[in-house]
């Protein structure tokens, strides 16, 4: 009996290494899409260049840098790689300044989502960092969901998916993350990432708010 206790504990030990950790999230719903809807987001999605932040100007370039070394700090634990946080925080401010988002509200509502797990499945199905939904490829992607589980992909399809329910509506983030969630109506999600979004605050010293990435919205 003490063998086959043993042998069970490595095995769930090994289990938990190589298998994909669950999320508690939920899931955003399949619903028809226009086609001008479905184009715009299409578009948005199969934009093929990696993240590039450029900031000519030399005083909000510093600022930028400031911001990348704070939330490196705070996501140390999280994340202890140094390499991979970079490469992630590169990639959310990138794509939340694309999508006209506040890079804080990503962090926020990728820690309530995944808590920045990369491999993160929920028991609804949505997958990688922001969560999302198999589906979306499907609708405004090349059908891979695979890809989901790639950390600029996925945080590309976050930002994108978010931005719809945002424009959807009318700027209320609070029933747009209800959507995003697949709770719409219910305050518990929405409280939670609106709580994590002010926790990822930070002003840079350098400059009274952090600069806007080159680029246009979505």
């Amino acid at each position: 009996m003490r063998r086959w206790s043993l042998w069970a504990g490595l095995v769930a030990g090994v289990a938990a290494l190589v298998l994909p950790r669950f999320a508690v999230a939920g899931a955003q719903q399949y619903e028809p899409l226009g086609a001008s809807v479905k184009s715009s987001l299409s578009s948005a999605i199969s934009d093929g260049r990696p993240p590039r932040v450029q900031i000519p100007d030399i005083r909000l370039r510093l600022a930028y840098l400031e911001w990348l070394g704070e939330m490196s700090e705070r996501m140390k634990k999280r994340t202890p790689d140094y390499q991979t946080r970079r490469e992630m925080l590169e990639t959310i401010y990138y794509e939340s300044k694309r999508a006209g988002l506040d890079p804080a509200l990503m962090l926020g509502l990728i820690q309530v989502e995944s808590g920045f797990r990369k491999f993160a499945i929920s028991s609804a199905g949505a997958r990688g960092l922001t969560q999302v939904m198999p589906f979306w490829t499907g609708l405004i992607g090349d059908n891979d969901p695979k890809k989901l589980f790639n950390m600029q992909i996925n945080i590309r399809y976050g930002c994108v998916v978010l931005r719809h329910y945002l424009d959807r509506e009318d700027g209320d983030l609070f029933r747009a993350l209800g959507r995003y969630n697949g709770s719409l109506g219910r305050p518990e999600y929405p409280n939670l990432v609106l709580g994590a979004w002010k926790r990822w605050e930070y002003a840079p010293q350098l400059s009274p708010s952090v600069p806007a990435v080159t680029g246009s919205r979505p």
